[in-house]
Parts: structure tokens; C-alpha cells; sequence
């Protein structure tokens, strides 16, 4: 199946058009409007070298609020407020650390400088948010993505301290719950988030839920 450049037109063609690795097309540009639309149909962007390749995988890695699992270590954490939680205070401090950290198999990473802008206008329209972690009043963790309507889509997440990560998620999706957001779009498979309730759904199955959860 050829794959689909894009140009100038935001558009993008029908999901199930994707490769079997979810490759959907390539070109195109990081403008807000192409963004958004990208993700109201289930698509991301992710850089390999100076392309936008546009994904849309099949399954894809989801997570709703009433299947968080919380082990009885985090809980403790949570109790003992281990670290200080804020939502939208450093987002792009949150885009600088998930830009910058190593990661274990990976060589570089796909958070360009484009890709950042990009999202930092999001942040600025209210669309993009982080999550922070704090100790001693130093950033040690957190998360950062898009919220449309009652799905929040994952983008990247660090952690410079052991179980930062977990808290940021554990504590923002608890209150992504309480604002009535029912899908958190993990995009794809990992074990991290595997052990904290995210599961595979069918891409089908995926969009049509976002058609019902965003809000026009």
C-alpha cells in the first residue's frame, strides 16, 4: 500500500488506510490546525530524521480512569504525598525534560524542536497540558499531552527520580476522572504503563470512541 504525503491541505486520508505498523502518512506541518484534526481522527505525529511520519496504530494502547491500578508501594506514596503535584505549572520545563532524557534503546528523540514550538502553542490555546512532580521545589517529573472534550492523548512522560513518573500519572489521571475525562490515549504498548491498567483496544473501536468523547 503506498504511503500518503501530504501538502499543504490539512487533510488526512482514512485511518484504516495505515501500514500494519500504524504508519499512516508522512509530510505535512505541525500547524495547530493540522494538529488538531490529527487528533480528533486518531492520529499522531512522531519525526524520524526531518519527516512528521503521521501514525495511527492498530491496536492501540488506552486507559480508562476506572482501570488505573495503583500497587500497594504507590499508594503509600500517595498517602505520604511523597512528592508536591501541580497540573499546568512548568509545561514547558515538562517538554524540555521529556525532550532531553535518556532512554534506555533509544539514540535520540523524536521531541524536535519543531514538535516542541508546536506544543507550546497548544499549551498556550489551553489545549496541551502537563502534569509536574516536585522535590525540594526541583522538577523531578511529570507528563505532558492534548485534552479534547473527555480524552486526554498521552505525549511523553520522565522521571529523575525513582517512581516520579507513576506519581505524576497516577495523580493526573485521578484528576482527569474527577473532570469527567473517560479515555486516556496511551498510543502505544509499553510495560510501564501495561502495570498501571493500560490495555489494547481496537483501532476501530478507538475511534469510534473518540467520536462520541469529543465535544465538537
Amino acid at each position: 500500500m503506498p504511503l500518503f504525503a501530504l501538502d499543504n491541505e490539512i487533510i488526512f486520508p482514512p485511518v484504516h488506510l495505515a501500514e500494519p505498523d500504524g504508519l499512516l502518512a508522512v509530510g505535512g506541518d505541525l500547524s495547530t490546525e493540522r494538529l488538531l484534526l490529527a487528533y480528533r481522527q486518531g492520529i499522531f505525529p512522531w519525526y524520524e530524521g526531518q519527516h512528521i511520519l503521521w501514525w495511527c496504530p492498530n491496536p492501540r494502547f488506552i486507559l480508562t480512569p476506572p482501570t488505573l491500578k495503583v500497587s500497594k508501594s504507590m499508594k503509600q506514596l500517595l498517602k505520604r504525598e511523597t512528592f508536591t503535584f501541580t497540573i499546568d505549572k512548568a509545561f514547558t520545563e515538562v517538554i524540555n525534560n521529556c525532550k532531553s532524557i535518556d532512554r534506555p534503546g533509544q539514540s535520540g528523540t523524536w521531541i524536535t524542536n519543531q514538535m516542541k514550538e508546536a506544543y507550546i502553542r497548544l499549551h498556550k490555546l489551553g489545549v496541551a497540558h502537563s502534569a509536574e512532580v516536585w522535590q525540594n521545589d526541583e522538577l523531578v517529573g511529570g507528563l505532558y499531552g492534548i485534552r479534547l472534550g473527555k480524552v486526554f492523548f498521552g505525549e511523553s512522560m520522565f522521571s529523575k527520580v525513582s517512581n516520579a513518573s507513576k506519581y505524576a500519572f497516577i495523580s493526573y489521571v485521578k484528576q482527569l476522572e474527577k473532570d469527567d475525562v473517560q479515555l486516556i490515549d496511551c498510543q502505544v504498548y509499553t510495560e510501564h504503563l501495561e502495570s498501571l491498567g493500560a490495555h489494547m483496544i481496537s483501532r476501530e473501536d478507538f475511534v469510534q470512541l473518540l467520536q462520541l468523547l469529543i465535544e465538537e
